[in-house]
């Protein structure tokens, strides 16, 4: 069948991030009639499907343990799937393209085409589209737009055109990001529906007629670049209250024969007039949206679609006798059409959805830190897969095939867009899942191994034999302990690739200190407590005191049979009911030799918490590397562990924290920008999500924290930061997991003991900018290290760099990665806001022939509405424009330049 019925819609939006979607297209001739002067309930059939939460995501999908929780994907397709070929008027939406794919690739070209019938028809209607519906706390922007590039490339792939999703759906995430709704807009996204919103702002928001709005989602991009309609459901993702026929419901059917006991039309289509008179009190126009499913519902779909069709028979019947209610089938696209035909102003929001509290005393708030190893992991995982993307380009063919085996990049990013599913990097899920989680990394990092050691093989002209070294975390690398020689190979995602020589001597010997100092930055230490006193930037001479860091947060677990109010931490929440305790250390401080590149003082405050704080010769940043666990709980508490730094700042209440490590966001304690908060969690209901930076500032001075993966953090005292480093509790939130937050292994049988790294910059507001956007970078991108035994074979290419030219500054090479046979996708991303920067906050303009130095361009595509035509010949054709935050995506054809 052609694509005919995928028209252009009117509320078309561009699209330089993704590749898929830069235009916007809309089954409207499939969209059911709306009556006009009546309410018209648009019916929205759907699944929720996690991927992976209480089971595993290949458990999920099978249909596997279901002693944990009944729940087969590939059932609820096989049953969708038959149900919507009987009956041309029934719609359905399907969001996890993790799944989808799955099952697609099982059915027999029959089904396939049966498939491929009804999505070209609009019946079946692609939402979302990502691999996953991904967290939005602590989700890193490039890993996102990786796993909607997995999904949407699919749908595109498989169902062209008609298969590109135009609503973006969030219902289950846990509070909401502004840089996620700036990213669906510019891929492309006509309107964004989620279910979770904070309690007092629902109630807020209902009162004022503003659950649908517009979001205005960067402070950078020029509208409407970044604005996107977004409108809050009713009742989370649920069917209203009695209208639930699923078999895991237990609301009785409609039986509609007077002839047989229990006949109920009357009473149910006088319920659900009520229910939607109720809603439709709630939004501005004649149109209301109900989600009729839920949590891996419609495995026996016959049973929802024979009582909606008599929901719908029987409620629409009652017009002729004066009902002013019409119920359709619907999608959320068909939804938002009408909504765009009321041509209503909409009220603008310009902030972001959290923290999230579904009432008084449980804030959302503790998974922004939640098992911090499997932060970490994903994070050290998406710097892998961008360099194993970027080798795979310049190693060419034979980095797929090459004198280390086959590899291939596809298995670990698949793996990486899993992770992003809001409960797997979010830390919400069982603890086997999050061991699956870690696996699926694991082994997709197996296969990029080889994928790697080929294209270095190829650019180096060595075929020596390396060492991954992947215990690094814990300082363990057989090869380098056992040898006092070896060949450090660093390949770097900025797409440099460097080889030199280094030797490791481990005899050393610890000596007290109490002042620290390299080329740029000042430390001092308290000799009576041994906590960091004073931070002083020697270039600007920004001066910092008092410092006091590492600070451990109890919070007792009382019996629940004492009915305790407010309750306690769990695993997505975090409470604040009992004392914070400072941890001073335990023994005296030590500093190892120091040598020009490293000065190093090491803090030990108790067996099971320590740290090192490091000055680097070429670095403007102070390193603080902390080490937690087994956190005790012999005492029956639970434990929060934080590291707080109070400075002499005037912050005022005021901090920022970025949105998925792209743009900044003001927070100010006690306060929300949309309504008139009334606190009642003076401690959780202040942490806001750190993905990658917080910082505090007054007219003179910005104290930055730059983070190495997902954490939640807050400024509770003026002149503070604190952020939150590791968490084990011992009790079930009751918010569907079943079990405690309370991580071990075979190898921390006593429980996790988990290592990181904080990095702090102190500089004048004015710089402060053009020395954390690059900090974060690097410590997202980390060079990936590989050895082998010995110097390097003679005749070996010891430094190579897939640019010619270095870019701006400001200019960041976001992916880099092999899309077809002879094509290349690229994305160039200006990496720094409006106004922050008086040198970098400024258009730039990059020539892509800068990427020409192991391949020649053919031809290259611009993924946006219309590009420019240029003369061919023209030197300027090949230039491209950058704004602060925008996006580019490019697709070129290449062939090797010989």
């Amino acid at each position: 069948m052609s694509h005919d019925r995928c028209l252009y819609s009117n509320m078309v939006a561009l699209s330089p991030v993704l590749v898929l979607t830069y235009l916007s297209y809309f089954h409207s001739a499939s969209c059911h009639a709306t009556v006009p002067n009546m309410l018209n309930v648009h019916l929205v059939p759907h699944t929720h499907d996690d991927v992976g939460w209480l089971k595993t995501v290949d458990q999920y999908f099978y249909g596997g343990r279901n002693d944990i929780q009944h729940a087969g994907v590939q059932y609820i397709l096989d049953s969708v799937v038959g149900q919507l070929l009987q009956n041309p008027e029934r719609r359905f939406i399907y969001v996890e393209t993790a799944f989808f794919y799955r099952w697609w690739k099982n059915q027999p070209p029959s089904m396939q085409k049966a498939v491929r019938q009804l999505v070209d028809q609009g019946r079946l209607e692609f939402v979302n589209g990502g691999w996953c519906m991904s967290d939005e706390a602590t989700t890193h922007y490039s890993a996102v737009i990786d796993q909607m590039t997995l999904g949407l490339r699919f749908l595109n792939d498989t169902f062209g055109p008609c298969g590109r999703p135009r609503v973006a759906w969030h219902i289950d995430p846990f509070g909401h990001a502004r840089e996620h709704a700036s990213m669906f807009a510019q891929m492309g996204y006509d309107g964004f529906f989620f279910g979770r919103l904070d309690y007092q702002d629902r109630t807020n928001r209902i009162r004022t007629l503003e659950q649908e709005l517009l979001w205005r989602a960067s402070e950078s991009l020029e509208p409407p670049y970044a604005d996107l309609f977004t409108g809050i459901l009713p009742n989370g993702y649920n069917p209203p209250k009695g209208f639930c026929w699923d078999q895991s419901c237990d609301d009785a059917p409609i039986m509609d024969d007077p002839d047989l006991e229990d006949y109920n039309v009357d009473d149910v289509v006088q319920r659900f007039a009520a229910a939607a008179n109720s809603q439709a009190m709630a939004y501005k126009t004649k149109h209301i949206i109900m989600t009729m499913g839920s949590d891996f519902q419609y495995e026996n779909a016959n049973l929802w679609y024979k009582n909606l069709d008599k929901l719908i028979r029987y409620v629409n019947t009652r017009q002729a006798n004066g009902s002013q209610i019409n119920v359709l089938y619907s999608t959320p696209s068909c939804y938002l059409q009408e909504l765009h035909r009321a041509n209503l102003t909409w009220t603008l929001k310009t902030d972001d959805f959290f923290p999230y509290a579904d009432d008084a005393h449980n804030f959302w708030t503790g998974y922004f830190t939640s098992r911090p190893a499997l932060k970490r992991y994903e994070r050290v995982s998406n710097g892998r897969l961008q360099t194993c993307n970027q080798l795979e380009v310049l190693g060419g063919p034979s980095s797929r095939k090459g004198p280390f085996g086959a590899g291939d990049s596809e298995t670990l990013r698949e793996a990486m867009a899993v992770a992003q599913h809001h409960d797997a990097v979010s830390g919400t899920e069982k603890q086997h899942v999050a061991n699956d989680y870690a696996r699926r990394l694991a082994n997709g990092w197996q296969h990029c191994q080889v994928v790697v050691s080929n294209s270095l093989a190829a650019l180096s002209g060595s075929s020596a034999g390396r060492i991954y070294c992947d215990n690094l975390n814990v300082s363990a690398c057989p090869l380098t302990e056992a040898s006092k020689k070896v060949t450090d190979i660093h390949a770097h995602s900025s797409v440099k690739t460097k080889i030199w020589i280094e030797e490791y001597f481990f005899n050393r010997v610890c000596v007290c200190v109490c002042v620290c100092v390299c080329q740029f930055v000042r430390a001092t230490f308290d000799p009576a407590t041994g906590l960091l006193d004073s931070l002083t930037n020697l270039e600007t001479h920004s001066f910092l005191f008092p410092f006091l860091n590492l600070f451990i947060s109890l919070y007792l677990l009382i019996p629940e049979t004492l009915h305790l109010s407010p309750p306690l931490s769990f695993l997505h929440l975090f409470h604040d009911l009992f004392l914070s305790l400072p941890l001073p250390p335990s023994a005296p401080l030590s500093l190892l030799p120091q040598t020009p590149e490293l000065q190093e003082v090491r803090q030990q405050f108790g067996p099971w918490v320590s740290q090192v704080i490091r000055l680097h010769s070429n670095s403007k940043a102070l390193e603080m590397e902390w080490t937690v666990g087994p956190v005790p709980i012999a005492d029956g508490l639970g434990k929060e562990v934080i590291t707080r730094l109070d400075s002499s700042i005037a912050s005022s209440g005021v901090f920022y924290t970025d949105s998925n490590g792209r743009e900044v966001l003001r927070r100010k304690k006690d306060f929300r920008p949309t309504w008139d908060l009334r606190q009642t969690e003076p401690v959780a209901g202040n942490y806001y999500p750190i993905n990658s930076r917080a910082y505090i500032k007054d007219d003179k001075d910005q104290l930055t924290v730059v983070t190495d993966r997902s954490q939640g953090g807050s400024s509770i005292h003026d002149g503070s930061l604190e952020i939150m480093l590791h968490r084990r509790l011992l009790h079930d939130d009751w918010r569907g997991v079943g079990e405690p937050l309370n991580e071990m292994s075979g190898v921390f049988p006593l429980g996790l003991v988990v290592r990181g790294r904080l990095l702090l910059s102190l500089t004048p507001p004015a710089l402060a900018a053009d020395a954390h956007r690059p900090l974060a970078q690097e410590n997202v991108l980390q060079p990936l290290l590989s050895f082998t035994e010995g110097g390097p074979p003679p005749g070996s290419l010891l430094e190579f760099s897939g640019l010619q030219a270095a870019l701006p500054p400001a200019v960041h090479l976001l992916t880099l990665s092999q899309w077809g046979q002879d094509s290349l996708l690229i994305r160039l991303e200006h990496q720094f806001q409006t106004k922050e920067s008086k040198e970098h906050s400024v258009p730039f303009t990059v020539n892509l022939q800068v990427y020409t130095q192991y391949t020649h361009i053919c031809t290259w595509e611009p993924l946006a509405a219309k590009p420019l035509r240029k003369p061919l010949g023209d030197p300027s054709m090949w230039e491209v424009i950058l704004t602060p935050m925008q996006i580019r995506t490019f697709i070129l054809r290449v062939a090797p330049r010989r």
